[in-house]
């Protein structure tokens, strides 16, 4: 490689769609234009930092990179504070208290209908064992009640929120922003790392039912892992979602 040119990683691939990284420059590649025009409109309307759009020719959104790293990733220790984790949940409750978004969310109903179908499969195909997959969809009941929706991101992993010096930076990652319970959120902000839940409680600054978000930790998991497997993810690795899974277990007969 020329020394001129600048070096390209994957970011992250799979059959849905791929980042690649170009210096300063993330592209992001999606043959499904509506999770795009989402991502774009949901940027638009956030009242939070995120990534500068520099240009889009279908099927390619080019975005600059943003400051900082991220809080962590899933399975990892996180190298942020607690005053960082507190600042992604201030971050998020601006989130939260903005104008909801033009398009629709998932209702309970929905939920409810897709986990009986993703804990049927995991069931059937000897995925999880039985009385794991049981114990959580009890667990995960407790999420599905009416809601005030708001303006959530819809995939508020922590590898998706970007600090530095104890401020966020920006939060990437806006395809699946929609209305919905804004618990959802900080449930997967928290997902895997639940000694940081106090921090994010502290920074939303808002009285939160805990036990909803460990029911949504329940719920996201078992949503997430046929998902997974089929685009080459290991849902099984060390402090993921099997791991979540098997900690809810832990708490509810202890």
């Amino acid at each position: 490689m020329r020394a001129d040119l600048e070096e390209v990683r994957v970011v992250v691939a799979h059959q849905a769609c791929a980042t690649l990284r170009v210096g300063d420059v993330f592209l992001k590649v999606d043959g499904d234009q509506r999770r795009t025009d989402v991502e774009v409109e949901a940027m638009t309307l956030a009242p939070i930092p995120t990534p500068q759009i520099l240009w889009r020719k279908p099927p390619v959104l080019a975005l600059a990179a943003l400051p900082g790293r991220a809080l962590g990733r899933l399975g990892e220790p996180s190298p942020a504070s607690s005053s960082a984790w507190a600042a992604a949940g201030a971050a998020v409750r601006k989130l939260h208290d903005a104008p909801l978004p033009p398009w629709p969310g998932r209702s309970p109903d929905e939920l409810s209908a897709e986990l009986d179908a993703e804990c049927e499969w995991l069931v059937t195909n000897g995925v999880l064992p039985a009385d794991l997959v049981t114990h959580n969809r009890e667990i995960a009941e407790a999420a599905l009640r009416p809601w005030a929706p708001v303006f959530i991101h819809g995939d508020l992993q922590l590898a998706h929120v970007f600090v530095e010096d104890n401020e966020v930076t920006g939060v990437i990652d806006w395809s699946e922003a929609s209305r919905g319970d804004g618990l959802f959120d900080l449930a997967i902000l928290t997902l895997g790392h639940e000694e940081h839940l106090d921090d994010v409680v502290a920074g939303y600054g808002a009285a939160v039912n805990l036990e909803v978000v460990r029911a949504w930790w329940s719920l996201r998991s078992l949503l997430a892992i046929r998902w997974l497997v089929e685009h080459g993810f290991d849902p099984a690795a060390p402090g993921c979602e099997v791991d979540v899974l098997r900690a809810a277990t832990r708490r509810r007969t202890a």
